[in-house]
């Protein structure tokens, strides 16, 4: 099992304190119906932990035409829109929801090229508000497809997710199925797709990352 480079330091301080919590249970308070309790407690956080930051291995159904989900979660949103920041067009956008229990691991969608990348901190609002998408810390992320097609998608920042991880390099390649990114703890991605492209998800789908076709872009 892979562990997610960025996430390495997060998880050795949990398991530190996790650590030194039970020792000092163990050694000074010895009262078993609370000791076991509370240790056991400690060891499914840790292993929720590994769980949450593991980069799965999933096969890859992405292309240059089809495009996948670049996370884990269920689909919250599909409504046409104006996208001002890289697209500056209607499109349609299409929005899922992570939650605790979900990897937060991100994957590219599509296969293309990195057009446009910007990192703005902001506010911790809970994802799932529609401010989210503009004030909450994001990432942005353009991607141009070798045929010319265009599509944006955002990282979004939730209520207890404090750090966004992007591996975006301006005019860099973007290969579906491979990590692009990580989110930490509950959060959203939005993705900006063309209008003329076919939507193969409905709200309230739950999508894997990478194996998960949202849309099909026209050639």
């Amino acid at each position: 099992m892979r562990i997610d480079k960025n996430s390495r330091g997060t998880l050795a301080l949990v398991f530190g304190i996790s650590a030194i919590i039970a020792a000092l249970l163990i050694v000074f308070v010895r009262i078993p119906w609370i000791v076991y309790p509370v240790v056991a407690l400690l060891l499914w956080f840790c292993i929720w932990q590994l769980a949450f930051f593991r980069i799965p291995v999933r096969e890859r159904k992405g292309s240059d035409r089809l495009v996948t989900s670049v996370a884990d979660g269920r689909v919250v949103i599909i409504e046409k829109t104006y996208e001002k920041e890289y697209l500056k067009q209607e499109c349609i956008q299409l929005s899922v929801y992570m939650n605790f229990f979900d990897v937060h691991a991100n994957f590219w969608p599509v296969d293309g090229s990195v057009d446009y990348y910007k990192y703005y901190p902001g506010e911790h609002f809970f994802a799932s508000k529609p401010k989210a998408s503009e004030e909450n810390e994001h990432s942005c992320v353009g991607i141009v497809t070798p045929s010319g097609q265009k599509i944006f998608f955002k990282q979004i920042a939730g209520g207890f997710a404090r750090r966004i991880v992007c591996y975006a390099k301006w005019h860099s390649t973007s290969r579906s199925g491979e990590q692009c990114g990580i989110i930490k703890f509950g959060s959203r991605i939005d993705i900006f797709l063309p209008l003329d492209a076919e939507i193969k998800v409905e709200v309230g789908d739950y999508v894997r990352a990478c194996e998960t076709v949202l849309a099909e872009l026209k050639a």
